[in-house]
């Protein structure tokens, strides 16, 4: 019995570390924009099932800015560069825990309701957007402003 149960833990973890390779080879990639007319332009239907889609845009002082989309629990379609005023340094951004994000260098959590809303310090630094019919828009103004977060990214 103890063999078996030996056997059967280690095939446990090693669909685990082979799924966990899988998902970090064909996961989530960061999808690089272009922007149009001084806009960046993001189907609704691209970003609004709950979860954190992140994007890739250069500015125009050359910095590629990372920022991420995502639809809260309470309906609303939220924006935010991938950095922070105090983490941004380490250049490692956010991955979500459910309704959170989670910063990756100080390991904070923020609601996802609390982006847009709360800025400065450890929140995520929001990025004004709008929706013009089924698109998400953010003008590349907004980008160009805030990519010094960014500049520390790898």
């Amino acid at each position: 019995m103890k063999k078996i149960c030996g056997v059967v833990s280690a095939v446990a973890v090693c669909v685990m570390l082979g799924g966990t390779a899988i998902a970090g080879l064909w996961g989530d990639t960061v999808k690089v924009l272009a922007p149009a007319k001084d806009r960046l332009e993001i189907p609704l239907a691209s970003v609004n099932d709950g979860k954190a889609h992140h994007f890739k845009v250069q500015a125009t002082d050359g910095v590629m800015v990372t920022f991420f989309v995502l639809k809260s629990k309470d309906g609303v379609i939220r924006a935010a560069i991938d950095a922070c005023d105090v983490c941004y340094r380490a250049g490692k951004g956010y991955e979500q825990d459910g309704d959170f994000m989670v910063c990756l260098n100080c390991r904070m959590r923020f609601a996802s309701n609390r982006i847009n809303e709360v800025k400065g310090g450890c929140n995520p630094a929001p990025l004004t957007r709008k929706i013009e019919g089924n698109t998400l828009v953010i003008a590349m103004a907004d980008i160009d402003q805030n990519s010094w977060y960014c500049k520390y990214k790898k």
